[in-house]
């Protein structure tokens, strides 16, 4: 059985390497929609939707108007260090696939409960792009 929840945030981040726009600083209305699969429990569900909330919000509050950096992208951090500017740095160049890797290994290490077996996680960049992957635990 699987359920799933939709979450949406605002972040800014840049592609260094993109022979497009993207290479620009700019931002995205991002969309996750995760799903959780097992068996039901005691109660009939596979997971309560407030510990959906509890376990993927903090997650969304540290991202949320953030600007997601990789870290060797010195210039930027010691930019946005200067203005005292929300930021988040990671180790992975900021794609749509990455930052939906980057979810699933947070959910991944949260106090899940036994019965889930798997999390799926689709990242939409744009209203038409996405990236998408899952871990079976």
């Amino acid at each position: 059985m699987k359920i799933a929840k939709e979450f949406k945030w605002e972040m800014g981040h840049r592609l260094p390497f993109h022979k497009g726009k993207c290479k620009n600083i700019h931002g995205h209305t991002y969309k996750i929609m995760i799903e959780f699969e097992g068996d039901l429990n005691e109660n009939g569900m596979v997971m309560d939707y407030y510990d959906v909330k509890d376990v993927v919000g903090p997650i969304i509050d540290e991202l949320d108007h953030s600007f997601m950096v990789k870290s060797d992208d010195a210039d930027i951090i010691d930019f946005l260090e200067k203005i005292n500017s929300k930021h988040t740095i990671v180790e992975f160049q900021t794609t749509a696939e990455n930052i939906c890797r980057y979810f699933l290994k947070k959910i991944s290490e949260a106090d899940l409960p036994k019965n889930i077996t798997g999390i799926k996680a689709k990242v939409f960049e744009t209203e038409n792009t996405y990236a998408e992957d899952s871990l079976q635990l």
